[in-house]
């Protein structure tokens, strides 16, 4: 088996990883406030990073923490952590997945503005319409219309924000410190939002383990993230991530009984045709691979 194919597949087992913890969390949100949630998967998913990294980190680089970029980063993480969340408890899986696909696009669209970087006119229209194809899944103005849509894209946005910020974080932060410490500091704020969300609420062992495996599921995710782009070419392997909508959709229909209506599958179709376009014309123009930046190793997710 090549490196590219092994890379594919530990892409699609990280897909796989990140919707198992999203339906894991939108279950456990039926008997627990957001806050708690934020707080006890936070907490959990900080115990296993510093159990996996302890030998990386350095408290001496805490002091960089305070970085523009990385308060950026963070403010980022935790609004998209927040907003993603809340849109959970009233969107199905399938349905938010399907908007988030449009992050590539976001980030090279981002890319693009803040940072210079050259995206050509086919680039730039293949944005325009996977932008449309997402206002098709959203379908503002029309029947069908869920207000909870507008938190999902913005937490696209802030994910976007979270993403193109960590081309600034100093080279000398090491990955595991970021990850720990911003993971803890969203478990933080999950905390501080416990009382204006609802309270505390009893926590029963089910409930518990049910929030524990989806610790479990986020972190096993990021890890096969790293692993497939130590693998692979990005290039080859970056179609692969949107397996991750296939994932969401199958998970909805056995866990909840949630079938996509066809705006959302027209959308998604679109939002993903587009972002594969973006991807193509990268790889042959043989270009910095923007549009998965979020991919990398140097950007590793730590709230949604």
């Amino acid at each position: 088996m090549s490196a590219n194919v092994r890379g594919a597949l530990f892409l699609c087992i990280a897909m796989a990883c990140f919707s198992i913890n999203d339906t894991l969390v939108k279950v456990a949100l039926g008997s627990l406030t957001l806050g708690q949630i934020i707080f006890l998967r936070g907490m959990m998913a900080t115990a296993m990073l510093v159990a996996v990294f302890h030998r990386s980190l350095r408290l001496e680089q805490l002091r960089l923490m305070r970085h523009p970029a990385v308060v950026l980063r963070t403010i980022g993480e935790l609004t998209a952590t927040f907003f993603y969340l809340i849109s959970l408890i009233y969107l199905t899986v399938g349905f938010m997945t399907s908007i988030f696909q449009a992050l590539p696009l976001a980030v090279t669209a981002g890319a693009a503005l803040f940072f210079g970087e050259p995206v050509g006119w086919r680039r730039w229209l293949a944005v325009t319409v996977g932008f449309v194809g997402m206002l098709i899944i959203v379908r503002p103005g029309l029947e069908g219309f869920n207000v909870w849509s507008l938190a999902t894209l913005a937490s696209v946005f802030c994910s976007a924000l979270r993403d193109l910020s960590t081309r600034n974080v100093p080279k000398q932060l090491s990955t595991a410190v970021l990850s720990t410490v911003t993971a803890f500091l969203v478990a933080i704020a999950g905390f501080i939002a416990i009382e204006p969300l609802g309270g505390w609420q009893p926590v029963s062992a089910e409930v518990l383990a049910i929030v524990f495996a989806a610790a479990v599921f986020l972190i096993a995710g990021y890890h096969y993230l790293i692993v497939a782009m130590r693998e692979g070419e990005i290039s080859f392997m970056a179609p692969f991530r949107y397996t991750g909508l296939l994932w969401a959709t199958f998970l909805g229909f056995v866990v909840f009984g949630d079938i996509p209506d066809r705006y959302t599958i027209i959308g998604a179709a679109i939002v993903v045709g587009s972002g594969l376009y973006v991807i193509y014309r990268e790889r042959i123009t043989k270009r910095a691979m923007a549009v998965v930046k979020s991919t990398s190793t140097s950007v590793v997710p730590d709230g949604l």
